[in-house]
């Protein structure tokens, strides 16, 4: 199936935990409609991306927003979770066990971390079109 560059879905929803399952439930189904495999890891990747901007965006001040996109592009299904948090640091009373990210890098084709415009982190992972099987 080929997808248009503007074939997208796009999503913003305050940084709280009951905000998790909304966003991965809708970045999976459009995933889905558009043909893109394995669901379960695009899933867990982005619930990985929004769970790490709940915890970590917003401590020490009330929460904000998450914005969660995906693009359906020809090959790739691009996904961009953004916050408008205080950005990356090292926590010292960090809650979860700090393997979210490797877990993104290893089910994502590619990923990047970066300083959002403005202020807080924008994270960008690209799950590739697995090519279908030849005919036996």
């Amino acid at each position: 199936m080929s997808a248009s560059t503007t074939d997208r879905i796009d999503l913003r929803l305050p940084a709280l935990a009951e905000s998790i399952p909304h966003i991965r439930h809708a970045i999976v189904s459009f995933a889905r409609r558009h043909g893109y495999t394995p669901l379960e890891a695009i899933g867990l990747a982005v619930t990985e991306a929004a769970t790490n901007a709940v915890l970590h965006a917003y401590v020490g001040s009330e929460p904000g927003d998450i914005r969660a996109v995906a693009c359906a592009k020809p090959e790739r299904l691009v996904v961009v979770v953004r916050d408008w948090g205080t950005g990356m640091a090292p926590r010292l009373d960090t809650p979860g066990l700090g393997l979210g990210l490797p877990t993104i890098a290893a089910l994502a084709g590619s990923f990047d971390v970066e300083a959002a415009e403005g202020r807080g982190t924008l994270m960008r992972m690209q799950f590739h079109r697995e090519a279908a099987a030849a005919p036996a």
